[in-house]
């Protein structure tokens, strides 16, 4: 295939050697690049899913709280995680096998 002289004459033309170097530049080597613009929208990108789990969290979080808040929430907070009980109570905990043979596993 020939190129023809109209072709050859488009690169030597001064200002598409500018323009194709200059692309160049501010494609992959300039301070603000496509690179590091790529870099840049996944950070964001990661700091938003961050950003949209801690709002999750703040709202669990409240739910705990507006429970405890409460009379009955404390108590049952104080039965269920410290064993608490009240005056003239029993309380039994049920441990099935397969607890007690992990527990058994864990101590030795």
């Amino acid at each position: 295939m020939k190129l023809n002289r109209k072709h050859i004459s488009r690169f030597k033309n001064l200002y598409v050697i500018i323009f194709v170097g200059f692309a160049i530049w501010m494609l992959f080597f300039d301070a603000n690049s496509f690179l590091i613009h790529h870099e840049l929208n996944s950070e964001m990108k990661a700091l938003e899913n961050e950003r949209d789990y801690y709002k999750k969290e703040i709202i669990k979080d409240k739910k705990g709280i507006k429970a405890l808040s409460t009379e009955e929430g404390l108590e049952r907070l104080a039965r269920e995680k410290y064993y608490m009980k009240r005056e003239n109570e029993e309380i039994y905990i049920i441990e099935y096998e397969d607890s007690i043979r992990n527990q058994n596993d864990h101590d030795e």
